[in-house]
């Protein structure tokens, strides 16, 4: 018997190795640091218990955890270093003023803040011109679906490679998102678009209003340009048009501080509260997610001197990255898009002298109805256009639509002469 065994032993041994021989009591007294599973037979070559020589080597090359060889990480360092070496260089020839995120914190910071979604669902985020594409990796990393519209061409070898290892994750276009649905006459040609094209590109169809949330647009505006690029976002908010006819589009956008402070303002601050702040108060949740320095965005050397402003003082030093969120109750049967112009255009005329009494301002929009509409609203007949909050301004424009005396007509030419003149 004792010789049967001893062969059957040798055989085993031959078959799965010295190390399959070793009992499991004594896997553990190998690498007493590591914790090591045990030996199972059948699996004997593929999960051993390392020997004393080799229980702080890496694996063979034959195993599936290898660790990686002193060259293979000195050429991917290498790799990196001229890619953003590239990278630089490609900012540095920016002929237009744009930030770009590269700090690794800042990076971080803003994955946090993109991804929660309100349901439990990974976000389907469009990142608009994303540069180099450094936060675009960090959302790919971080599971997202991403969208990439950059307008500069130099711009897209770089992403169009992460866009062949991002396995379907990645979609990349040569499209600006400010110049989506240009007012331009002509042929539209990348990286102007039309939102039709854009979405049908992309696969994302239109959901009703009361939808959730389809997409998630990470943008940034420049210092000289920002309220021009929001009142577009209103004029197309309050009409359905561009990519809010697809649904509720939800806006993210690194905005100056000063900026931020007006569109939350209330009544009464006759500085802040502006006609703008008002739209989007009504229109929108708003939401501020992060505050961060200038100094943490990269851009190109010849814009460091940029921050000042036309008056001669100086912008703020801070940005904001603030969520906006339309409401699922902004339309209804008493306010339509066909009315949002319209409201778009009151509000722009009784914001414009914010000290003026308000009764005189519906007395010219619907005549000898002024006192009666206030009444309806339980507002004092000598309140001023500054001290209404956005929410009454709804009220009292829906109850403006259902006066005999109000004639909405005269407004339409100049409505259309505003939007053209305030996009691109």
């Amino acid at each position: 018997m004792s010789a049967i065994w001893a062969a059957r032993t040798a055989l085993y041994i031959a078959r799965c190795g010295p190390q399959a021989w070793t009992p499991d009591y004594l896997c553990s007294r190998l690498t007493p640091n590591v914790s090591v599973p045990s030996c199972p037979s059948s699996t004997a070559s593929s999960l051993q218990c390392p020997s004393p020589a080799s229980s702080l080597q890496c694996p063979s090359p034959a195993s599936s955890l290898q660790c990686p060889s002193p060259a293979s990480q000195e050429k991917e360092k290498r790799q990196s270093a001229t890619s953003n070496r590239d990278d630089l260089k490609i900012v540095e020839s920016c002929k237009r003023f744009r930030r770009f995120i590269a700090d690794p914190a800042l990076i971080d910071s803003v994955v946090r803040c993109l991804a929660p979604w309100g349901s439990g669902r990974t976000p389907i985020i469009m990142d608009c011109n994303p540069g180099p594409g450094l936060l675009t990796q960090a959302l790919l990393e971080a599971g997202h679906k991403v969208f990439a519209l950059e307008s500069n061409l130099d711009f897209l070898p770089r992403l169009q490679t992460l866009q062949r290892k991002a396995n379907g994750q990645l979609k990349v276009l040569h499209c600006d998102f400010f110049r989506i649905d240009p007012w331009s006459e002509g042929i539209v040609q990348p990286p102007s678009m039309y939102s039709t094209t854009l979405m049908r590109t992309l696969n994302i169809t239109e959901v009703p209003w009361a939808s959730d949330v389809p997409l998630k647009v990470f943008l940034m505006f420049g210092h000289k340009n920002e309220r021009v690029l929001l009142w577009r976002q209103i004029y197309c908010l309050y009409q359905r048009l561009n990519v809010y006819r697809f649904g509720r589009i939800e806006l993210n956008v690194f905005l100056t501080e000063t900026e931020y402070l007006k569109l939350i303002s209330r009544p009464g601050d006759f500085m802040k509260y502006r006609a703008l702040g008002v739209l989007f108060q009504v229109a929108c949740h708003i939401e501020l997610l992060h505050r961060e320095p200038m100094s943490s965005f990269l851009t190109p050397s010849r814009f460091k001197g940029a921050a000042a402003t036309k008056s001669g003082g100086f912008a703020d030093n801070t940005l904001c990255l603030v969520r906006i969120t339309p409401r699922r109750n902004l339309f209804s049967e008493n306010f339509t898009p066909a009315e949002g112009n319209i409201f778009v255009y009151m509000i722009k005329q009784f914001m414009t002298r914010r000290k003026s009494k308000l009764i005189e301002k519906l007395d010219n929009l619907a005549p000898g109805s002024g006192e009666d509409l206030l009444r309806s609203l339980a507002l004092p007949t000598d309140i001023a256009t500054g001290c209404i909050h956005p929410e009454e301004y709804k009220l009292l424009f829906e109850t403006l639509l259902r006066s005999e005396e109000f004639n909405r007509s005269f407004v339409l030419d100049e409505i259309c002469e505003k939007i053209a003149a305030t996009s691109y």
